[in-house]
């Protein structure tokens, strides 16, 4: 009997220590799979959030510090927000809210209301981002663009100077009208726009609905020509062409720029504006790569409507049409400059 008392006893001792030491080792395992999982980097981009500013429900990235300096950046044709991915973490990392939102017609940007047209003229993009900052609370905020997104933050900076702390403008003021795009270039500068008269037609209207992913893979060859993009790179901002009003938006973009559409009568007061291209005010960086094989203007030339403080800067080294994904640190430094000229 004391025998059986003994073994039971230490029976009992050791599934006591085994089950502490069950125990123990569950809760390290929990803990080592929190560490596991806490030391994982997770990107913004894996998490797009929605709100909805304006006739949008608008698509967009948020990184950084919910308290720091807001940054709204702006992509362009045929890009995504992608091109901003590493001038995010940049920024992030300095303490700034950079917040990366997809134009309409791009990735999860939906409109709200079927009924809404599908227009892509320039001030109606420039409404959609002051309804983004609205939505958002933001009163101000630095902005950077390229592309469609520079000359939308110049349009910003233009008519909403109180919305918009300072502005970095890839290939500088862009800011047109359909009378001034009436007059004729010269030839080699008719030929760099062969796709604006191609969407012109109904042939590239259906060319594009057919061949969108390799017609925009063609534009990132000939924009940036020296860019050595993998194919994984590409297929990342592909996606966002997917979107369902992606093709009247970009057809509808070029079309309103040689007046074949009129725009809506809503935005016709800002258009009236902007066709005396107006000056820009704020605190301005524009940028422009050695190799950009799109079209764009002359630094010389648009230098005279930045009547704030003001630099540019030519970015070395084979960079092309897309400077913020090809060039992001210099991007970046642009952005802290202008930055350094608010504070």
């Amino acid at each position: 009997m004391k025998n059986q008392l003994t073994f039971s006893r230490s029976f009992l001792k050791n599934m006591a220590f085994v089950f502490a030491a069950l125990q123990l080792f569950g809760l390290a395992s929990v803990l080592a799979g929190q560490v596991q999982e806490n030391n994982q980097v997770e990107s913004p981009f894996d998490y797009i959030k929605q709100v909805n500013a304006g006739v949008l429900n608008v698509g967009y990235v948020e990184a950084g510090p919910a308290d720091g300096e807001p940054v709204l950046l702006i992509h362009g044709w045929p890009y995504d927000i992608y091109s901003y991915k590493e001038v995010s973490e940049k920024l992030a990392a300095k303490g700034f809210r950079v917040l990366i939102p997809y134009l309409r017609g791009y990735g999860s940007t939906r409109f709200l209301s079927p009924n809404t047209p599908r227009n892509g003229q320039q001030s109606a993009l420039a409404v959609d981002m002051i309804a983004f900052m609205d939505a958002l609370k933001i009163k101000n905020a630095i902005v950077g663009g390229f592309d469609w997104g520079a000359r939308t933050a110049d349009i910003m900076a233009a008519l909403w100077p109180e919305r918009v702390k300072g502005l970095v403008s890839v290939s500088g003021y862009l800011i047109g009208s359909q009378q001034g795009n009436k007059a004729p270039l010269k030839p080699k500068a008719e030929l760099s726009w062969w796709y604006q008269y191609y969407f012109a037609t109904d042939r590239g209207a259906a060319g594009y609905e057919a061949n969108t992913s390799e017609f925009n893979k063609l534009i990132w060859q000939t924009a940036s020509p020296t860019w050595k993009f993998s194919d994984e790179t590409y297929n990342r901002s592909a996606a966002s062409f997917d979107n369902p009003d992606h093709i009247k938006i970009v057809i509808d973009n070029y079309r309103w720029r040689l007046g074949i559409t009129k725009g809506e009568a809503k935005y016709d007061a800002l258009e009236s504006k902007l066709a005396t291209a107006p000056a820009i005010t704020v605190p301005s960086v524009t940028l422009e790569g050695d190799s950009n094989g799109a079209p764009h203007p002359d630094p010389s030339a648009y230098a005279v409507r930045f009547k704030g403080k003001y630099a540019h800067h030519t970015i070395t080294g084979g960079i092309g049409h897309n400077l913020p994904q090809e060039a992001p640190q210099a991007f970046t430094d642009a952005i802290l400059e202008v930055a350094s000229w608010t504070r």
